[in-house]
């Protein structure tokens, strides 16, 4: 059972920085500053050139407890956020509430009470319901920390700076890259949070590519350009980022089909052409092959989705021990 009023509204800046600026949680990137931005991307970079060894033992926060607490399921990104903890030092809780105190009628504030108790420094949560990680930050104990792993539609910010991550490792400066973000657009708190900090590092140009369907109303006003045609719209650009489809979110038929969706927005090497010959292609998985992309496009030269995932990581670790860290802003 879950609060009445979860949804995020305007979030002010000030929840997720302390007074000199440093972040306390982190749930969303709209409204942070370029250079924070930037100071999570130096950190990232800090962990990835570390030698393996190193990276793998990095105790900035030994004594903390992390407690990933995640209402809707995703095993992939639990683990990234566990490997990152650990190697930080941590103590590492995972609770899978789908099946434990929801499911039986607890409302989601009795939840963070009972966990509070349990002398956690940081909440790792994703949850269906956008506005949830921003509620839990909202009424969780001051020493407690919240970093969301993915809420509703609304945002998933640790995805979208690894994203960036992989993009600065890639081609360096935002400022004259052209980037469009491809697919579902609708449902996607990724590509949401995406645009919002590829804006925010002022990329040359951030387009969307997607049907008319599966465009959010009113998206112009976040600093895009809307195409409809998979041609037109990656003609010409930097980075191509290709959105899952979100079957499981569509409450209606926005679709005709899968395969109609891939013969006119399916990443094919024949379509990648219209891109720069140096284009980097990227997904934020699970992949959906022969829906959004062709395996050919997925598994070739100018793919980074594997580096993406390794950078996830790092990215995390960033986070993390910028929030709990000695110098941070929850120490």
């Amino acid at each position: 059972m879950l609060h009445a009023h979860l949804s995020p509204g305007p979030l002010p800046s000030r929840m997720q920085l302390t007074k000199d600026g440093k972040l306390k949680h982190f749930l969303t990137i709209e409204g942070l500053p370029p250079l924070l931005l930037e100071e999570i991307l130096d950190r990232a970079e800090q962990f990835v050139t570390l030698p393996n060894k190193q990276q793998k033992k990095a105790p900035l926060l030994r004594g903390k407890t992390v407690m990933n607490l995640f209402f809707e399921n995703s095993t992939r990104t639990r683990v990234t956020f566990e490997i990152a903890a650990q190697r930080l030092g941590a103590d590492v809780t995972n609770l899978d509430i789908r099946t434990s105190s929801a499911s039986k009628g607890e409302t989601l504030l009795d939840t963070v009470r009972n966990l509070e108790a349990m002398n956690a420094d940081m909440f790792v949560v994703r949850h269906e319901h956008a506005g949830a990680a921003h509620f839990i930050a909202r009424y969780c104990a001051p020493h407690i920390s919240v970093l969301n792993a993915g809420d509703g539609r609304h945002s998933h910010p640790t995805q979208a700076m690894l994203d960036m991550f992989t993009i600065r490792q890639k081609k360096g400066s935002f400022q004259p890259l052209k980037v469009a973000i491809v697919g579902d657009v609708l449902h996607s708190r990724v590509a949401r949070s995406q645009i919002h900090a590829l804006t925010t590092l002022a990329t040359g140009e951030v387009r969307v590519v997607a049907p008319k369907t599966l465009v959010p109303a009113g998206i112009e006003k976040m600093g895009v350009n809307v195409f409809h045609h998979m041609e037109e719209g990656i003609e010409d650009v930097d980075v191509v980022i290709m959105l899952r489809l979100q079957r499981e979110r569509m409450q209606t038929a926005l679709l005709p089909s899968e395969r109609e969706f891939f013969k006119l927005y399916g990443l094919t090497e024949a379509r990648l052409k219209h891109a720069k010959p140096d284009a980097i292609v990227m997904h934020p998985g699970p992949i959906n092959r022969g829906v959004e992309i062709d395996s050919r496009v997925a598994d070739g030269i100018q793919s980074v989705i594997l580096e993406q995932v390794t950078n996830g990581i790092a990215v995390r670790m960033a986070v993390m021990s910028m929030i709990m860290g000695p110098q941070g802003g929850a120490a």
